[in-house]
């Protein structure tokens, strides 16, 4: 979603992040290596913590608002998933 948003914001070329875009993505990257939930984390729209420092949070929903919409043509299978992934009930982590 990140190079779909900046190749048309920021007249990326296709494939490569400007530098506030590979900042973004390498800070989505470390949240989701630090999820509780891991493989089975819900998407963020149902995530009950809110893992991103507000300002990047702000920035992702940017990139989201824009990118969502247009995933349908650039990954189907991804965009479809991602659908089919929010009609699911959201869990609850449980500690032992």
């Amino acid at each position: 979603m990140i190079s779909v948003y900046c190749s048309a914001k920021h007249s990326s070329p296709k494939g490569r992040l400007c530098h506030s875009c590979s900042e973004l993505e390498a800070y989505a990257h470390q949240r989701l290596q630090k999820c509780i939930y891991g493989e089975d984390k819900p998407t963020c729209k149902q995530c009950p913590v809110h893992c991103y420092k507000p300002s990047m949070k702000v920035q992702m929903q940017e990139v989201m608002r824009f990118s969502g919409p247009r995933m349908i043509l650039v990954h189907p299978i991804a965009a479809i998933k991602h659908l089919l992934k929010e009609l699911r009930p959201k869990k609850v982590k449980r500690s032992h």
